[in-house]
């Protein structure tokens, strides 16, 4: 008979498996909860090594309850009441739930630190949190599902992260999901605050801890939206709240029940939190224009930002060197699929010396397809696109690779919606190898030293790590084999580094310089390209190639210290060795 501990290690991979499963992946990683439970380790360590924050902060944890399993609902309060800190007040909101056997539990909870309040009829979630709200009296108030549970060092936590961001109005930390013999599984390990990846879906979930006053000044939560009415009043905190002070918390402090019923453990059995959510986040973009409709998975959702009236003109800089097949595939996918109406393309000729190809340019030029421009100087990407930005006549650029065959035909429209943000620095595109899988998804910066592509090899229609190759988020760079961005933009930071990056790298130090200047980066599933990547320029297989790479791995590591850097976007419980969102080892 096998131990115990090997029996749970078994079942938890056997979990991890149908998890990848869900996710899309054809088959699981190699990695699974064998490697989380040494997460799990590591996180206790530190939770405990943590200090006691010397600020005396009160939580209200409020509980809506209706017609709970009492075996499942006594563990959640225990959850509570073994708290490191005790500094807490538990408020159980009984809604309508007519159960003798509850009220006899109710009626033995409470006491100076539990207070129950109970509801004549059922009004549903809503109603019920809001009468909860009306007892809380602590700092902040600490969402929790009667069924669900907290790390025992979950309040300490977070009264720690308050003593660092005092000003902060919604903390949130990351989840997993436990099973009904009390296995934990899935974790989710979340970025930073990323607003695109919110309007997506949403990722900040539990553990939700907010500021009392703000739920008090926005009228807690609204009735109409239920089923997603943690989201709403998610969004509408956002609302009133600077990115800073939506501070996230990096340690599994909510194990999430995923028992029959749960949306832990199926999204899609709850239909009606799907519309609920469409509603909130539409109500959220009000007056923006944005259009908001589901996405391409249960409980996703899909906003299209308005394009300018006027739809601007956008210059499209294709740099090449011969190439004739590559850039008549490009071109010709460019004008029989896009139809966003207003662009040019300049075709920028780096020296060509096949005669065909020439002749071929000419002609694309000759029928005003393109605008031929040459540039008859040693290749250097980076100064090829700074002088085609020179003679662009677009108030929007996008940066392309010759090898590029576009996919989407709104493609355009959806990159210059994002691009009318003022607030959007530049946009990328997922792009496919030619076998189908994923060539880009996101650049990590940290990956390998310095950076990597997210989901690199991914098959296709591969949902990714907890979703995210099917969402719009924001990541630290994107690469410029397609890259939209303001033309205002691209002048402030002074374009692309032609002295240090000529060859590589220069579209993720662009970015990082975009990103300084107060910009944020928004990649998209909805803008699908094939990339034939390295086809026209070779791969870096001589010396001289190689060292002229770890020259500019080293100018990267030395400007922007990507050994070690911690991606907001991404997560440290997550690998900085691969491109495959794997664990930590």
């Amino acid at each position: 008979m096998l131990p115990n501990s090997v029996v749970n290690a078994l079942k938890r991979q056997a979990w991890a498996i149908r998890a990848y499963q869900r996710w899309g992946l054809k088959q699981a990683p190699t990695h699974g909860l064998l490697q989380y439970d040494l997460i799990c380790k590591q996180q206790d360590n530190q939770l405990t090594a943590l200090p006691q924050p010397t600020i005396k902060l009160l939580f209200s944890v409020l509980v809506p309850v209706y017609k709970p399993d009492l075996m499942l609902f006594a563990e959640m309060v225990r959850s509570v009441q073994t708290q490191t800190y005790q500094h807490w007040q538990l408020i159980l909101v009984d809604d309508g739930s007519q159960s003798a056997s509850l009220t006899e539990m109710l009626n033995q909870l409470k006491s100076d630190k539990i207070q129950v309040v109970v509801r004549e009829t059922n009004g549903h979630i809503s109603a019920a949190s809001n009468s909860g709200l009306q007892a809380a009296i602590g700092d902040f108030v600490v969402l929790l599902d009667q069924d669900d549970l907290l790390h025992p060092d979950a309040l300490k936590c977070m009264a720690y992260y308050l003593s660092i961001h005092p000003n902060a109005n919604v903390l949130y930390s990351d989840e997993d999901k436990i099973d009904a013999v009390g296995q934990r599984a899935e974790p989710h390990f979340k970025p930073s605050f990323n607003r695109d990846l919110l309007y997506s879906h949403n990722y900040i979930s539990h553990l939700g801890v907010y500021r009392r006053s703000l739920l008090r000044e926005i009228g807690g939560f609204r009735e109409g939206v239920e089923g997603s009415q943690d989201y709403d009043l998610l969004l509408r905190c956002v609302a009133h709240s600077k990115p800073e002070q939506i501070v996230h918390v990096p340690y599994v402090l909510y194990h999430w029940r995923a028992i029959a019923g749960s949306t832990a453990l199926a999204e899609s059995e709850k239909c009606y939190a799907q519309q609920a959510g469409l509603k909130a986040l539409q109500d959220h973009l009000g007056k923006s224009g944005a259009t908001v409709t589901q996405g391409k998975l249960a409980n996703t959702y899909k906003v299209t930002w308005p394009v300018p009236e006027q739809r601007p003109l956008v210059s499209i800089i294709i740099p090449t060197k011969n190439g004739q097949s590559l850039v008549c595939q490009c071109i010709d996918s460019l004008y029989r699929l896009t139809t966003y109406p207003n662009f040019e393309v300049l075709l920028v000729d780096n020296g060509s010396d096949d005669a065909k190809a020439l002749a071929y340019f000419t002609e694309f030029a000759e029928q005003g397809l393109v605008r031929l421009i040459d540039y008859p100087h040693p290749f250097n990407y980076s100064a090829i696109n700074n002088y085609a930005v020179q003679q662009a006549k677009g108030e929007y650029l996008v940066l392309m690779n010759n090898d590029i065959e576009i996919l989407s035909p709104s493609w355009l429209e959806d990159m210059v919606g994002h691009l009318a943000r003022p607030d959007v620095g530049c946009v990328g595109a997922k792009l496919y190898y030619p076998n189908g899988s994923i060539q880009h998804a996101g650049v990590v910066i940290g990956l390998g030293g310095c950076a990597g592509h997210s989901h690199r090899y991914f098959p296709q229609e591969a949902h990714g790590y907890a979703n995210r190759l099917q969402l719009t988020q924001n990541y630290s760079a994107v690469t410029a084999a397609c890259l939209g961005v303001r033309k205002s933009v691209f002048e402030q930071v002074g374009g692309l580094n032609e002295i240090d990056l000529t060859v590589a790298f220069n579209d993720v130090d662009f970015c990082l310089k975009v990103g300084k200047a107060g910009y944020r980066h928004v990649w998209s599933p909805y803008i699908e390209m094939v990339h034939h990547e390295s086809i026209s320029r070779g791969l870096d297989n001589t010396k001289e190639k190689q060292q002229r790479y770890m020259r500019e791995v080293g100018y990267m590591q030395d400007t922007w210290g990507t050994v070690g850097y911690q991606d907001p976007c991404y997560s440290p419980w997550l690998t900085y060795i691969k491109e495959d969102f794997s664990f930590r080892v």
